[in-house]
């Protein structure tokens, strides 16, 4: 192989692997969204950035219901990863926004609501809704 070929080989062979780890390296950060505040309400913390400095700020119910708070995307949702199945957990903020679930095991959350400038709250819920323990607001 003369010297032309050689750089051009070695040139091409340094392209494709700069191109490959840009590939590999954008992949998991374009599969995550982001939002703040209220372009948060009603989506998914775990197809967000929010689950990666979320943390639980409030608990309910013997820790049956977490109010979980992401700084980065000012939002709130709720959790539940222990008690009884088949009840139900939200969150609402002080805007009127909230969304549930029912937890049946495992780990349940809710949509996020936004949580800048104002409160959020989580709720546990059983007896058909009728009774109902919450947090704080935060």
């Amino acid at each position: 192989m003369n010297g032309f070929a050689r750089t051009a080989a070695t040139a091409a062979s340094a392209l494709a692997l700069a191109a490959s780890s840009l590939l590999l390296a954008s992949s998991p950060a374009s599969a995550a969204t982001s939002c703040y505040g209220s372009s948060c309400n009603g989506l998914d913390p775990a197809t967000t950035v929010c689950q990666n400095d979320a943390r639980t700020v409030l608990w309910a119910g013997w820790n049956e219901v977490e109010l979980r708070y992401s700084p980065t995307c000012r939002a709130a949702w709720a959790r539940k990863t222990t008690g009884v199945p088949g009840r139900g957990i939200s969150v609402t903020n002080s805007l009127g926004n909230s969304y549930s679930t029912v937890w049946n095991g495992g780990t349940a959350y809710t949509r996020m609501v936004n949580d800048k400038d104002i409160k959020a709250w989580a709720c546990a819920h059983w007896d058909a809704g009728e009774q109902h323990e919450c947090t704080a607001g935060y």
